[in-house]
């Protein structure tokens, strides 16, 4: 095809080329996280100016189909949709962000003696009986994560099985019982699929998996749950953006966290 037939007459230039860009990213020319041709090497394959593929360019990194590193260029976007995770949120409000309907399957809701590394996360003594609850948390009804939740008695006898395939802890202890969550800390790690949860997740054994284990809080810093979940990595990441802020004496004593957000991939 000669250079002046690829464009129509009558139609902006720029609108083409976003289109015959996105169109072969839905074609699978180019996959997620590959490099795009260069500006230079699209501005000649259209023989239109660099002005012009950039524009088509931000119109697409607009609609988050691509993402560009300076200096690097221009590479597909896996499609996965940001969250803001520096607000405490539970996974039903993070679904919904996606866009995804968020639904739950209990698969343990039991009371159990508390094992000795629980004691220090959720404050309590050695023989304490503790509620273990484990769910298969699913968006738009595909596999997205598996976790485990452990609460001291006070708490897990609030909730159900039943409560809990509709609903969130979050959600059930603030509207119901007027237990506000205040707080929550993090801890990201990574392993490995195992038998059991390859078949939760409906992944390979021995598939990449992201671990979070997060411990939550209510008034006066008493423990509510700690909770150890295993996202897919096809189906999640996170992302975070900071800001920096120089000092009046030229010290940068303010680099606050913007914005940390999981992504998903539906």
């Amino acid at each position: 095809m000669k250079k002046d037939d690829m464009l129509k007459k009558g139609v902006p230039r720029h609108s083409q080329i976003s289109q015959w860009i996105r169109s072969q990213i839905e074609e699978g020319v180019f996959e997620p996280e590959e490099k795009l041709p260069s500006e230079n090497e699209l501005a000649k394959k259209f023989d239109v100016s660099r002005v012009t593929i950039r524009r088509a360019l931000q119109s697409l990194e607009s609609d988050e189909v691509i993402y560009r590193c300076q200096g690097l260029g221009s590479f597909v976007s896996d499609k996965r949709t940001p969250h803001n995770l520096v607000r405490l949120t539970d996974f039903n409000e993070d679904m919904a962000k996606a866009g995804l309907k968020a639904s739950s399957k209990v698969h343990e809701f039991r009371v159990i003696e508390a094992p000795s590394w629980l004691l220090a996360p959720l404050q309590i003594e050695k023989g304490t009986k503790v509620m273990q609850i484990d769910r298969l948390r699913l968006g738009d009804g595909d596999p997205v994560a598996f976790d485990s939740t452990w609460l001291p008695i006070l708490y897990g006898q609030l909730l159900s099985d039943e409560k809990l395939r509709k609903s969130t802890i979050y959600k059930i202890l603030e509207e119901e019982y007027d237990i506000e969550v205040i707080r929550g800390t993090y801890r990201f790690s990574a392993d490995i699929a195992d038998e059991v949860l390859s078949k939760e997740l409906n992944i390979e054994a021995g598939s990449p998996l992201l671990v979070i284990e997060r411990s939550t809080f209510t008034m006066g810093n008493k423990p509510v749950y700690f909770q150890r979940r295993y996202y897919r990595t096809d189906k999640v990441m996170y992302e975070m953006t900071l800001e920096r802020s120089q000092g009046a004496e030229g010290s940068f004593e303010n680099m606050p966290l913007k914005e940390f957000v999981p992504v998903f991939n539906p």
